[in-house]
This record gives C-alpha cells, structure tokens and sequence, in this order.
C-alpha cells in the first residue's frame, strides 16, 4: 500500500506530526518507526515512476513505502529542519550535496539515479502548435507556466533554456509560476495557460501534446539521492536506493522518461 502526499498540505503535515513527534519524544522514547515502513521524500517529477516503484519494492520486501512529493526546495528546507525522512531523491544533485555539506545525509549513500529532461507541454484541444521553445515568444502564447525556478530544479532548467533561446526577456511576463513541476502541468491541464514546461516523466503519462527540448539549452538535470543520517530504517532505505538503480527499477525509470 503506498499514500500519496503532495506540496504545501502535506507539508504542513509534515512538519505537524514532526512537532508531535518532538512534544512527546520525552514522554514516550521508545517510540520508533517499524521496521517495515519507509519515508521517502522525493520530487514532483518523480510521482508516476516512484509509485510504480514502490509497489514493486512493496511486493518483494514487505516494506510499506511512504511518499511525500513536492518541490525539491521545499523538501530540502524540511529535511534541514528535522522532517522525519528515511531517504530523499531530489531533482537535483545539487540539494543533496548541500545536505551532505550540513552533516545531514550518510555520505557514502549520495548518488545520481537519474537525468530528467523538459518538454513543453500543450493540451490535445489546443489550437496551438508548437515546434520550438522560440515558438513561446509568439503572441497567441499568451501565458506560459514553469517551476517556480527559486527551489525547483525543472523551473531553473526552464529559466535556463528560455535565457539560451535568447527570449527570456519577451517570455519573462507571460510566466506563471507553479509550486511543483506537478502543479505546473495541472496549470495547462485546467486551461489556467497555453503551455507548461514540464518534465518529460510527466509528460509521458499525461493527455497532451509535448515537444522535447534540447538539452544542451540549460544544465544537466542530474537527480540525486541519499539516505537521511537520522532515519529510522537505514537499511531499508539503502534496499531501496539501490532497487531504483537495478536492472528491473532502472527499466521502470526508463518507461517514465529517464
């Protein structure tokens, strides 16, 4: 059984039942998490991937696997102030080399998984067709939404290839800024804008038409994980890690785009 948690609400239960938590540590120390459950924090982007993971992994060990999806910012800020996370896979290595600079990671843990891509992303009705990121600078492109580009590392992707494509400055005032690359898309499923620049793992899964976009537009999307250095299931943390990097999840990661 797996639940599904996302952006600001689950965060805010988050950091509620790790204050309960904290309230009655000294009443009750021999609380723990069982053996066989999990807390994993993970991307936005990775949502359909991972959930398909964690049944597979779920199936095999026995062990219930716990997600909370958001942006990898945001989930960075949490794990920073004491969120009880087992294992993080963020969007970006980057965020984990920043919770290993802090002391808050088993070091020899940290690894790159995966390299996301962006893509843009229209609904199957819409009269716009796209062929090209220049193609945002149109006028009938009226609202484009991105990754908020301060904490998600798909967002500053986006940033960094609109800056490449040299329309940055003509695009900047149609952005709409979503929380979560998830959140993103939803902006453009609603009819909220014209186009999302999204992942391409969500891409895949979604009713829409996408268009890849170079890579070589922005930096490399290099995701990374690590095990929390105070979680309460380090073993079943380092099984898990290392089922996204074996034959069958890597199979898995590749139908969803990585």
């Amino acid at each position: 059984m797996i639940f599904r948690l996302e952006t600001r609400l689950a965060l805010a239960a988050f950091v509620f039942a790790l204050a309960c938590l904290t309230a009655c540590k000294d009443k009750s120390p021999a609380i723990s998490a069982p053996r066989n459950e999990l807390t994993v924090a993970a991307a936005s982007d990775l949502m359909p991937a991972f959930e398909e993971l964690g049944r597979e992994f779920e199936s095999t060990t026995k062990t219930k696997v716990v997600f909370v999806f958001g942006s990898t910012g945001m989930l960075t800020r949490q794990i920073e102030n004491g969120a009880p996370v087992d294992l993080f896979a963020a969007a970006n290595v980057s965020y984990i080399d920043q919770l290993d600079q802090k002391g808050l990671i088993i070091s020899d843990t940290k690894a790159i998984y995966a390299r996301g891509r962006i893509t843009l992303w229209t609904p199957d009705e819409s009269p716009i067709r796209l062929q090209s990121i220049a193609d945002l600078a149109r006028p009938e492109v009226m609202r484009v939404a991105i990754a908020n580009p301060d904490h998600a590392p798909y967002g500053l992707a986006a940033k960094q290839a609109l800056q490449s494509a040299g329309i940055w400055d003509r695009v900047q005032p149609k952005l709409v800024f979503g929380d979560t690359i998830r959140q993103t898309l939803q902006y453009a499923e609603t009819g909220n804008v014209e186009v999302a620049i999204v992942a391409l793992s969500l891409s895949v899964q979604s009713h829409g038409r996408w268009t890849l976009i170079p890579e070589e537009l922005h930096q490399p999307i290099d995701q990374g994980l690590a095990v929390i250095k105070t979680t309460r299931n380090e073993q079943g943390a380092r099984d898990f890690a290392a089922f996204i990097s074996s034959p069958q999840g890597k199979a898995i990661m590749k139908k969803y785009g990585f």
